[in-house]
């Protein structure tokens, strides 16, 4: 029963209900309480999962080439699939063209275990480094190998006019050309020496003539507007003008045929004793990374080129090959380029 208290204006319980009325409005009070610390600690919780290993690491990857070319859109590719297989790396793709130039500054940028990667291939450290090794103030004991990001079989595309399909064809118009012309990504890259071992091997001597380009795009296309008879590109950079027929593509650097991909079944200049040497894209860390690191990075690349949907798109998309390497791999890889380039720098660079 309720009576009124005309002194404090509220209505108060009876003494037989008193003690309920303390102890309902206690239960009430607590209750706030547990609530409010509930919301505290589940917060708190919030916060330190955020501190925690939850919380991303970003690796930037710098690419020393064109933003267009390949390597770059590789590499934009590996980056968004980080997010899949890491919980704690992102790879943070950026393209910064100057070839030795650029390796230069991220050398001077960055120590042993710094959070950035960069690329380096047989261009740098198996061609530069013997034509032109003022330009690089770095060597490969400069870096610590994590993985190669892919590895491209370049092709020797031919102008259609001249009806040469075969390697048996070009040795044929070798013997009896008077100039031979190639157009190649720069005066003294891959794609140079590439055609300088196969036609100096061939005996071209002095009629071979390399026409240097500023991208390996722009030479491929050299050869449909007449202004080549032979071009050395990458397989994706030829394949529309091949497809609609204004040129052959008559052998792959490469040790057998092409197995797969539009080009399949295109010879290797290896079956017929030539040399060769394929387009690799290698991703390296600061030398001294402690080995722990360097592992955990390997195997995100390891996890993100294992992918069915990469696979599929570095093979039927970019017409690259997955191809891990061991570091002894490389060693060897970078061996093989350099006595190519000792071979026939005369006719490249002249």
């Amino acid at each position: 029963m309720l009576h009124w208290n005309k002194e404090i204006n509220e209505d108060v319980p009876a003494e037989k209900d008193r003690q309920f009325y303390k102890y309902t409005k206690r239960s009430k009070m607590m209750k706030k309480r547990f609530v409010s610390l509930g919301l505290a600690l589940t917060m708190a919780a919030s916060v330190l999962a955020g501190c925690s290993g939850s919380q991303k690491s970003s690796r930037k990857v710098t690419c020393p080439w064109a933003p267009s070319g390949v390597a770059a859109v590789v590499s934009q590719k590996a980056a968004e699939m980080s997010t899949k297989y890491s919980d704690n790396l992102t790879l943070v793709a950026e393209a910064v063209p100057g070839d030795a130039a650029t390796v230069n500054t991220w050398i001077a940028n960055n120590d042993a275990n710094s959070k950035e990667l960069v690329f380096v291939g047989e261009g740098l450290l198996s061609i530069t480094s013997i034509l032109d090794p003022a330009k690089m103030q770095f060597s490969y004991d400069d870096f610590t190998y994590v993985e190669n990001l892919y590895s491209s079989v370049f092709v020797l595309s031919a102008d259609a006019s001249l009806n040469v399909k075969t390697l048996v064809d070009l040795e044929n118009y070798v013997k009896d050309a008077s100039e031979i012309s190639v157009a190649v990504n720069g005066a003294t890259g891959s794609e140079a020496f590439l055609a300088a071992s196969l036609f100096g091997s061939m005996g071209a001597g002095d009629k071979l003539k390399l026409t240097p380009y500023q991208s390996a795009a722009e030479a491929a296309q050299a050869v449909a507007k007449g202004e080549s008879s032979f071009a050395v590109s990458h397989q994706s950079q030829i394949l529309e003008t091949a497809q609609q027929g204004d040129v052959n593509v008559v052998c792959a650097f490469d040790e057998k045929a092409i197995e797969h991909g539009p080009f399949a079944g295109v010879e290797g200049v290896g079956e017929h004793g030539y040399p060769y040497f394929r387009n690799r894209c290698f991703v390296m860390a600061r030398a001294g990374t402690d080995a722990d690191k360097v592992s955990e990075l390997k195997g995100l690349y390891d996890k993100i080129l294992a992918d069915e949907e990469v696979t599929s798109w570095l093979q039927d998309t970019m017409l690259l090959e997955v191809d891990p390497m061991s570091q002894a791999d490389v060693e060897k890889h970078i061996e093989n380029v350099k006595n190519i380039v000792n071979e026939y720098k005369d006719i490249v660079a002249g």
